[in-house]
């Protein structure tokens, strides 16, 4: 190998015509020397948004939508071997950078200099290695530190009552244009044609269980009872419990879940403690909310790219929110980003497997 580099080397003073593939050459020799990764095709330095990349001291979030930290943080998580191609640092940068500005492969591909045809292979390729490494920045809290999430939903309720709650649970609507096959089903109660999002959060925003990809007509009890969380009681472990708005059943098992007292309430109690529930609960509207602003450009119109794609990207959009708190980039939730407004309350009747939770929810109530 030595040899072949000094070999090119001694023909240092040909043509420039010829030059240009021995200096290629020149790299790939180096680079194998090096055991370094070889990327076939090359950077052109002279893009603004390359530049801005390559410039460590300017920051990413005008243009990306994330601080540097971050950015690095997800290129980290989503590194792998490759031998080929654009490179695993651009990929992430093209997905990101369609992600933060509305989906569009033709922005994307003027912006970089690159073919359309690659940007889409890029999006796909980033957005399926984020959805199988999902487990990465999403996950439940260890057993040692459940009493540390409690203590920061006791905080927001403002109550001790509620320092076994760790985890708020909501469903959101991600707006998509409808399939033409079964299309009225992804129409939902609010008027316009969404997938869900259900999510599990903690007392700071951070998701710790999301399932995406119902149709927007389906009740968030369905998505619920059909959800992993649900089915295989993954969370919250024994002698612990969810919050959840009137759109769940108050539940004691398979899972525990508090829903607030129906309106009317009944009395002083009742009130109080609907009360403090709501305080501790709304974190999860305020994390959505989070995350749509960050994507704003994405999330406040239907997504476009196909219905069977939409859950891979929002299910994306919920793994950079998580990168982002965990790397002190956080932004304040726009007003008309967050999930307010009325919920389909529950109105059916426990299934055989379920056992009630109002025995439950009134020994929480008692203790405020």
């Amino acid at each position: 190998m030595l040899a072949l580099i000094i070999n090119f080397r001694l023909l240092s003073n040909i043509t420039k015509k010829r030059r240009r593939p021995i200096n290629s050459y020149l790299a790939l020799s180096e680079s194998i020397q090096a055991r370094r990764p070889l990327a076939y095709c090359q950077l052109n330095i002279n893009v603004p948004i390359i530049r801005l990349w390559l410039d460590v001291e300017r920051e990413l979030s005008p243009e990306f939508r994330l601080s540097r930290k971050a950015m690095h943080a997800v290129q980290r998580l989503l590194r792998r071997s490759q031998d080929h191609g654009w490179g695993h640092e651009l990929e992430v940068l093209v997905y990101v950078y369609w992600l933060a500005h509305g989906l569009s492969y033709r922005v994307t591909a003027s912006v970089f200099h690159i073919p359309r045809s690659t940007v889409h292979r890029m999006v796909h390729k980033v957005a399926q290695l984020i959805w199988k490494n999902l487990h990465r920045a999403i996950t439940f809290p260890l057993p040692a530190d459940l009493d540390n999430v409690a203590s920061g939903f006791e905080l927001l309720s403002g109550s001790p009552a509620f320092n076994r709650a760790v985890g708020a649970i909501d469903g959101s609507h991600i707006r998509i244009k409808p399939p033409s096959i079964d299309r009225l089903d992804y129409l939902n109660y609010k008027g316009f044609y969404s997938i869900i999002m259900q999510a599990v959060c903690d007392s700071e925003g951070k998701f710790l269980d999301i399932f995406v990809g119902y149709p927007g007509s389906v009740h968030d009890t369905r998505v619920l009872k059909n959800s992993p969380l649900y089915v295989n009681r993954k969370y919250p472990p024994p002698g612990y419990f969810l919050l959840g708005d009137g759109g769940y059943p108050c539940l004691e098992r398979p899972i525990c879940l508090i829903a607030p007292y129906k309106e009317p309430v009944a009395g002083r109690v009742e009130r109080r403690f609907n009360f403090h529930h709501s305080k501790a609960r709304s974190v999860v509207e305020r994390a959505f909310g989070m995350m749509k602003t960050r994507w704003r450009a994405t999330l406040f119109k239907a997504l476009e790219v196909k219905a069977t794609f939409a859950p891979v990207v929002t299910a994306s959009c919920a793994f950079l929110h998580n990168i982002c708190l965990e790397n002190g980039d956080q932004l304040e939730p726009d007003e008309d980003a967050q999930d307010h407004g009325p919920n389909q309350d529950f109105q059916g009747i426990p299934d055989a497997n379920e056992m009630p939770g109002n025995a439950a929810r009134d020994r929480v109530a008692n203790l405020i």
